[in-house]
């Protein structure tokens, strides 16, 4: 699993990148990253987190970064973000999901001859590496993205990073929610809504399956519809979801209510005590107590 973060502003978003990026740490347990774009360019840094909180190893890069566009990832295992130099330009990229068909992808793109992957960690192609490449293929961002999106078997929501703007995509099946927020001077994407509201931005809506939007600092652009067939992992609501985010307008914790609720209607049992496991089991244990009585 894992999670991503990105802001358009007219102000320095180092700050709220940092705290935004810090509300995902529940999505991913290995490799954390931010990068932002401002007037030394594109700057990067990525820690480890197997063993630390996201906040500690990230603390003392806050003063070394400056920017008005950012982007920030928290990762189960490749190291992200990636900086990319093609005929596109420059650009910082994040993913999430999974591709199923990563050596299928790659022997197409070799077969090209003119493409390699640096981003080698235990032997295996940098998913998000082997996005780009797909990306590149492409006359602009806007057809890279559905390039890529049209070939992937499995699931990629993705954020780019430009010197201007991001551009943003919900996987093609819509699997892994996206949500877009704004506030004064500033928009912001973000994979929980539930990071929204101690930065002070306002929940604007969800990105549909397949949908893809340019960001500014000037507001949001669609570049490609959604599609119909949404299929959003349930596995959210049940457990990977922060209690007080929102998908397609359904909370976390109000489902695992009822999850525990409807358990209760079909148990059987003669219960004595319920205990909830944390952190997710708890919504769904109280749901089923207050309903058992």
């Amino acid at each position: 699993m894992g999670g991503f973060f990105g802001i358009a502003g007219t102000q320095d978003c180092t700050a709220e990148l940092f705290y935004g990026t810090d509300y995902h740490s529940h999505l991913g347990t290995k490799r954390g990253g931010l990068a932002v774009s401002g007037p030394a360019g594109m700057q990067r840094f990525i820690h480890d987190i197997t063993n630390a909180q996201f906040r500690s190893k990230f603390d003392s890069d806050l003063h070394k970064l400056q920017g008005t566009i950012g982007l920030g990832i928290i990762s189960d295992y490749e190291d992200q973000p990636l900086l990319i130099g093609s005929h596109l330009g420059t650009y910082a990229i994040v993913t999430v999901g999974r591709i199923n068909n990563i050596p299928e992808l790659a022997a197409r793109a070799f077969r090209m001859r003119a493409t390699h992957f640096s981003e080698m960690s235990g032997g295996e192609i940098n998913p998000t590496e082997l996005v780009a490449t797909l990306i590149n293929q492409e006359a602009t961002f806007e057809d890279g993205i559905a390039h890529a999106q049209q070939q992937i078997d499995g699931s990629c929501s993705l954020l780019i990073m430009t010197p201007r703007c991001l551009y943003a995509a919900r996987d093609r099946y819509g699997r892994t929610p996206v949500v877009l927020g704004r506030k004064d001077g500033a928009y912001a994407v973000s994979m929980e809504s539930s990071a929204f509201p101690n930065l002070d931005y306002e929940h604007v809506r969800d990105l549909g399956p397949g949908e893809v939007v340019r960001i500014t600092p000037g507001g949001i652009e669609q570049l490609r519809p959604p599609g119909a067939d949404l299929r959003i992992c349930a596995f959210f609501w049940v457990y990977f979801g922060y209690p007080s985010s929102c998908y397609e307008g359904v909370n976390v914790e109000t489902a695992r209510y009822r999850c525990g609720a409807m358990l209760a209607e079909r148990d059987d049992v003669a219960v004595d005590i319920v205990a909830g496991i944390p952190d997710s089991g708890v919504g769904h244990a109280i749901g089923y107590a207050n309903r058992a009585g």
